[in-house]
């Protein structure tokens, strides 16, 4: 197995609880009550929102663009262009025209870019805004020269008013409104010298405009803000497993011959690095036979940087040879054949003769390595437990798709204030959702707790049993963007639906619940309501999938270990953040890792109750059958005892029965179920996460980073916890271990009397059964375990007292 670089396990490690914590100052101090207000509702809720203009229902099947979400009206301006502008104001030749238009709706103003020297610009804009927030009767479109701004009529060149109410009002599928010239007037009527061609509607959210329309009322924003208030939809980029299988070295020149070298092979790819363990042959021609895996993004842009060195003293080594491998020509592969090896000659810098500078010579050293993209696996950058994508790689083993995910993406009600500016607490959220390789963005809504998104989205599905995530956040970086990169936009909650979970071609409309963990408790930071329909394209080929692997057969065929998934996950999540930081609008590195789940592996003792607490909900219908069949024995119900004793003796005399009844049984159990299915998806539920009565300290240890800041009295006192937790988690494996070793023991002879009574009592057995017949024997042995109390005592049965008496290794340990 691989071993990483010293101190990249850490630093990874430390980086996750620092995402964690980069927000904290945002929330309530963490000294206050970590318990949740008993006002506050965490609970999913169906609601019944007006879709489509009100002509979807609730199973509607046929859809259209914008059918999972309501109608809103907006009021579109688009400024074309204009012509024939005068260069001269009150006869005197100005020249250097700087024209630019400013499209005023009462107190809402907006601003064309402006051109220097034209008489006959284009600018091809669009100016939107909500139709509620219109608060005038009249539209101003008025022509500047900005050259001329200081005059007194702050260079007005000319104006064009529209009367609201006149507006005409279009509704896709029809064509666009085609642009119109009108005449310039100025303040008083008259008309002046030029055009300008402008188209004015009312439109909804589904306007082809509306994606790039600039909204009058963010004109607070400007610069590098605009571009991060705009609603986006991302490709993660496609990632491969990257398979290094170093072989061997040759004639390696090592400076110090007189001890035995420890020969590694260190590879870096980007910021990671991986090694080998040292050679077990001890001279100038080392072998390994070990692989390193990498996770790479196409297009395959960086250089893999393999060096071979020999650790000479501790924390010091002595560098043997390089070369650089370019990936573009690297093999694919779709199964596990074996890649072509090939040998690399190595290269070290030495300092010129006249000492100024360093030359790359070629050695006689040789590197042999196979190296090979294996499109077979599936990259995870999400938790199996709730991955969105569980493709191959490879596109040649992709299925067809399956069906047709849709997400309105409708409101959010109840925002808390995350920031504060002018002296009051404010909200700018924007939606994120994450499904497959797609990301999508909605538009920032200013300065609003309850805002109104109404955006729809589409993705295919290829495997019903994913999960799409919807994050809420509050967009930090309006002003542009931070050279230092401070501002990190805070995180609201989110939500995470199962496809699996919801019935095929039915709109799901609920408003759920955003819950943020924080170092002050749970907290519920509002609702978003959302609109679901997972439809399904062909029923046999979805119930198909049920019968196939989780993933592609490459990850059963030859497994990754642990330690090769984690670590690989982590180089994925990375590469992800990376790529999606440096789009346009950028897709934040703390926004992609709090959808990724980044850190969520940290050791929490809130989580491991909630593990305890859910293994404890599996064992519990065991545990409700042994209670039953213990009041069967004792006799509590004297005529459900007989009746079992009838079934028993039935089953005794027609042992075809068994197998029938218990899968009828399962099967009218099922049946019965169906009238009490769950009629909602599921959601964050805060009871099962262990976080309604959460103590503080556990809390502060969970958002702790690694290694630890707190002081020495903290970590003593958390340290005796967990010992105290070990001890106890000990005692369960001890006594785990000493009855597998008693079973053991039986025919162990390590007790020699023990063994001996087993083995006469298994001879005297086997003759029995072969002599009495089995229903006999299995109809006695029923009765007797249920028999009547008065028959039973208190003490130990004779086999748990025999098996109790049995050796174990305990006597052995120190």
């Amino acid at each position: 197995m691989s071993n990483q670089t010293s101190g990249q396990n850490q630093k990874r490690n430390q980086n996750n609880n620092q995402n964690q914590n980069a927000n904290q100052n945002q929330y309530p101090n963490p000294n206050m009550s970590t318990y949740p207000q008993e006002t506050e509702d965490f609970n999913l809720k169906e609601t019944k929102p007006t879709l489509g203009g009100g002509r979807v229902a609730g199973n509607d099947r046929l859809g259209t663009a914008f059918d999972l979400v309501e109608q809103m009206h907006y009021f579109y301006v688009r400024v074309v262009k204009a012509k024939e502008l005068s260069l001269k104001k009150d006869g005197n030749d100005k020249g250097n025209l700087h024209p630019f238009v400013e499209v005023q709706l009462g107190n809402l103003k907006g601003l064309t870019l402006h051109f220097e020297d034209r008489s006959s610009p284009e600018w091809n804009q669009v100016f939107v805004v909500l139709k509620d927030r219109i608060q005038s009767r009249i539209l101003e479109v008025c022509l500047k020269d900005k050259s001329r701004i200081g005059d007194g009529d702050g260079g007005l060149i000319g104006r064009v008013v529209f009367e609201i109410n006149e507006v005409p009002k279009r509704v896709p599928p029809d064509s666009p409104l085609a642009p119109q010239w009108y005449w310039l007037e100025n303040k008083k009527g008259e008309k002046v010298k030029g055009e300008l061609m402008l188209a004015v509607w009312i439109g909804t959210q589904a306007d082809e405009a509306f994606q790039e329309a600039l909204h009058l009322d963010a004109t607070s924003v400007n610069g590098h803000g605009v571009a991060n208030i705009k609603s986006k939809v991302y490709l993660s980029p496609r990632l491969w497993y990257l398979r290094i299988n170093v072989i061997e070295a040759q004639e390696l020149r090592i400076g110090n011959k007189m001890q035995q070298p420890e020969i590694y092979v260190r590879i870096t790819l980007g910021n990671v690095a991986l090694r080998t363990k040292n050679s077990l042959i001890k001279n100038v021609c080392p072998s390994w036979n070990e692989d390193l895996m990498f996770v790479v993004a196409e297009p395959f842009e960086d250089q893999l940087v393999l060096s071979v060195e020999d650790k000479v003293a501790p924390n010091k080594y002595e560098f043997l040879g390089k070369c650089v491998i370019a990936l573009q020509d690297v093999e694919k592969r779709v199964d596990f054949s074996t890649p072509i090896s090939k040998w690399y000659s190595l290269e070290k810098e030495v300092v010129s003769e006249g000492g100024n500078k360093k030359v790359s010579t070629k050695l006689n050293s040789k590197v042999h390595l196979r190296l090979s993209f294996d499109g077979g696996y599936h990259v995870l950058d999400e938790l199996t437990h709730y991955s969105s994508d569980l493709k191959a790689t490879s596109k040649e083993l992709w299925k067809p798709s399956i069906g047709v995910l849709e997400l309105g993406i409708l409101n959010a009600q109840g925002l808390s204030p995350m920031k504060t500016r002018d002296g009051r607490g404010i909200t700018d959220p924007y939606c994120v959702a994450k499904y497959g390789q797609k990301w999508i963005r909605t538009r920032t809504i200013l300065s609003s707790f309850n805002p109104k998104w109404n955006e729809q989205y589409t993705w295919e599905v290829f495997d019903p049993c994913t999960v799409i995530t919807i994050g809420v956040f509050d967009n930090c970086n309006l002003q542009g963007a931070d050279k230092n990169d401070k501002a990190r936009d805070s995180k609201i909650g989110k939500v995470r639906i199962r496809l699996s979970t919801l019935e095929t071609n039915r709109v799901y409309t609920h408003s759920y619940p955003l819950i943020v963990l924080t170092p002050a408790g749970v907290m519920k930071m509002g609702e978003i309501q959302l609109a679901v329909r997972f439809s399904c394209s062909s029923l046999f080929n979805m119930l198909a999938m049920y019968s196939q692997p989780l993933l592609p057969i490459m990850h059963y065929l030859h497994p990754l270990t642990y330690y090769q998934v984690d670590n690989l996950r982590h180089q994925a999540t990375q590469i992800v953040a990376t790529r999606l930081s440096r789009a346009e609008p950028p897709l934040r590195r703390e926004v992609v890792e709090y959808m990724l789940d980044v850190g969520s592996n940290l050791w929490s003792i809130r989580r491991s109750k909630a593990n305890y607490v859910r293994i404890a909900g599996v064992l519990s219908g065991l545990t409700a059958i042994c209670k039953w069949f213990n009041g069967i024995c004792t006799w509590k119900n004297p005529f459900a005892t007989v009746l079992v004793h009838i079934i028993f003796f039935l089953f005794v005399c027609f042992p075809r029965l068994i197998l029938s009844s218990i899968f009828a049984v399962v099967f009218l159990t099922g049946t019965w179920n169906y009238r009490m299915r769950p009629r909602k998806p599921p959601h964050m539920d805060i009871k099962l996460s262990q976080a309604e009565r959460v103590p503080w300290d556990e809390l502060d240890e969970e958002f702790d980073t690694l290694p630890t800041s707190r002081h020495n009295d903290a970590v003593r006192m958390r340290y005796d916890r967990l010992r105290s937790i070990g001890s106890i988690m000990q005692a369960v494996a001890g006594d785990l271990a000493n009855q597998g070793e008693r079973f053991y023991n039986l025919l162990s002879w390590r007790d020699p009397r023990a063994t001996a009574l087993f083995l006469i009592f298994c001879l005297v057995a086997s003759i029995v059964l072969y002599v009495i017949p089995s229903e006999v024997v299995v109809s006695v042995l029923g009765f007797y375990t249920m028999r009547h109390p008065k028959f039973r005592e208190k003490l130990p049965s004779v086999p748990f007292s025999f098996f109790r008496r049995l050796p174990a290794k305990t006597d052995s340990l120190l």
